[in-house]
């Protein structure tokens, strides 16, 4: 190992441990208990996570938006000896220092989280959309994603106008290595979901049926996956937002408001 190579672990090992540490100022504006969002989620479900890490700040300022991870509910999964029945490793994701894994629900306990579905997802494609984002627990983390995230997010123009300049992808291209957001998209690009894809009109591929020029059709390009942050599932028009009922005793008449 050269010396520039040792350097550059040193620095990327330091860098890793200041990103990871929680912030100070944290104070989520709605939690859900994993008892809230056990009862709603079903397979396939896109989680939304509002972080408390350092570089949960860095990725809500470059994707300007509230949330900083995402994760795919793939059901209760086999855990680990003595872990409670009920709070299975049920999660998907991929973390900066552990890579792609399997967490509980009782992970976010005491975060701002929201629910996204998949409109009108069939239920064959969303079990493929589930084995995909399994196969790939122990890859590793791409830190240099990010690094091209935000270089890509803080620049002008749009990520649209960025693509038609010949941007096609981001990251290290290691298909071993992920970040949260590529994680998901890529499985639900594995069943050709979009998630903000574009409706265009083009010439019909069958001529045939009218005169050339005449045949015009409609088509769609997708975004591929490297260049989808979390945000972007809130923001699709072909993801609903699924909220946890408040408990079951909610009465909003019979609140005690501080005075």
């Amino acid at each position: 190992m050269t010396l520039r190579t040792r350097m550059l672990h040193r620095i990327g090992a330091w860098l890793g441990a200041f990103l990871t540490k929680p912030r100070t100022d944290f104070a989520p504006p709605a939690v859900y208990t994993p008892a809230q969002l056990r009862a709603v989620l079903e397979p396939g479900d896109v989680v939304l996570v509002e972080g408390n890490l350092r570089i949960s700040s860095l990725i809500q300022l470059i994707t300007r938006s509230t949330w900083s991870h995402v994760a795919l509910y793939v059901g209760p999964q086999p855990g680990s000896a003595g872990v409670d029945a009920g709070d299975a490793p049920c999660l998907v994701e991929a973390e900066l220092g552990e890579g792609v894994v399997l967490s509980p629900l009782s992970k976010y306990a005491t975060f701002h989280t929201r629910i996204c579905r998949a409109i009108g997802l069939r239920p064959d494609d969303r079990d493929r959309i589930v084995a995909h984002a399994l196969s790939r627990v122990g890859h590793g983390y791409d830190f240099k994603h990010v690094v091209d995230l935000a270089r890509l997010r803080l620049s002008s123009g749009s990520v649209a106008t960025l693509v038609q300049r010949g941007l096609r992808t981001l990251g290290s291209g290691e298909p071993t290595q992920a970040i949260c957001s590529t994680l998901i998209a890529q499985a639900f690009e594995s069943v050709r979901y979009p998630i903000l894809a574009t409706r265009r009109e083009a010439p019909c591929d069958d001529v045939t049926r009218a005169a050339p020029g005449d045949c015009i059709e409609e088509t769609w390009e997708r975004r591929h996956f490297t260049l989808f942050a979390p945000g972007d599932f809130d923001v699709s028009p072909f993801f609903a937002v699924v909220k946890p009922p408040p408990r079951d005793d909610f009465d909003y008449t019979r609140l005690n408001w501080a005075r």
